[in-house]
């Protein structure tokens, strides 16, 4: 099988973004390699021998996706049997042409807690972590957003990628079974009402991850579910809350839909 490897002298976070969203234009079967900090010319060299003995093994040449902002660095990976694309390299004369000023080239600086948005994305973590599950409701005033929903329909990890990647302050409020007989907003969310998204689900989709849960139980029948859900979408339309179905949707797909609907920024200095 053939490799693709995502390398750098700092965390490889964006040769493996642009890495894998290039990739995910061919079907083709690969093995995916990241490794990140890739510092000294020693650490490149054994990096070095690494890819020429994929290329040995399998007969063919590795896909080398790199942001290496130390030039000898690259250069020696570029004498590999890899086939090497430099994202960066690609594109810093373009940018450094319309700019008008060169390059400061800063091993670290996009995924570093010397980052400007460092403290907003560690601030809102703590923060969904603190009010996940209505745990913490005292707090939700000062919430950017506050995802409503079942169980088990995504609240929780959505929160987390929220605060994580664009500094928000999300929290998250389940509906469970006993609301459902007369669903209404409890005060402080109706407090919060501009405030409020709502998540749901396919039946089945969420029958089938209660059943690892809860197997063969109440909670996690296609019927229950398909009750909990109409009553939660019939208060999401009566209330007028925008709300999203995370049936075939990655959190990263979520996330952002959300971000776009709501008009939310990402939280910087």
């Amino acid at each position: 099988m053939r490799t693709a490897f995502y390398i750098s002298d700092g965390t490889a976070i964006t040769s493996e973004v642009f890495g894998h969203a290039l990739l995910s234009l061919f079907p083709a079967e690969l093995e995916h390699v990241t490794i990140p900090f890739i510092e000294t010319i020693e650490q490149a060299e054994q990096l070095k021998i690494v890819i020429n003995d994929r290329f040995a093994a399998s007969g063919q040449r590795p896909l080398v996706f790199q942001t290496f902002v130390d030039e000898a660095l690259r250069d020696v990976i570029r004498g590999s049997e890899g086939v090497c694309y430099d994202f960066l390299e690609s594109l810093i004369s373009k940018v450094q042409q319309e700019l008008g000023m060169a390059p400061v080239p800063k091993t670290h600086r996009t995924h570093s807690m010397h980052e400007k948005t460092y403290d907003y994305r560690i601030d809102a973590v703590n923060y969904a972590l603190a009010n996940d599950d209505g745990s913490n409701m005292k707090d939700f005033d000062k919430a950017d957003i506050i995802l409503v929903g079942v169980s088990r329909s995504g609240k929780t990890p959505t929160s987390l990628y929220l605060a994580l990647q664009y500094g928000i302050k999300a929290a998250n409020y389940p509906f469970v079974e006993e609301d459902m007989e007369q669903l209404q907003l409890p005060d402080v969310l109706r407090k919060n009402k501009n405030k409020l998204f709502g998540l749901t689900i396919s039946a089945q989709r969420l029958s089938d991850i209660r059943q690892q849960r809860r197997a063969n139980s109440r909670y996690a029948s296609i019927q229950q579910c398909r009750h909990e859900l109409n009553q939660v979408e019939q208060l999401y339309r009566r209330e007028q809350i925008p709300f999203l179905n995370s049936s075939q949707l990655s959190i990263e797909e979520m996330s952002a839909k959300i971000m776009a609907i709501t008009g939310l920024k990402r939280q910087r200095h």
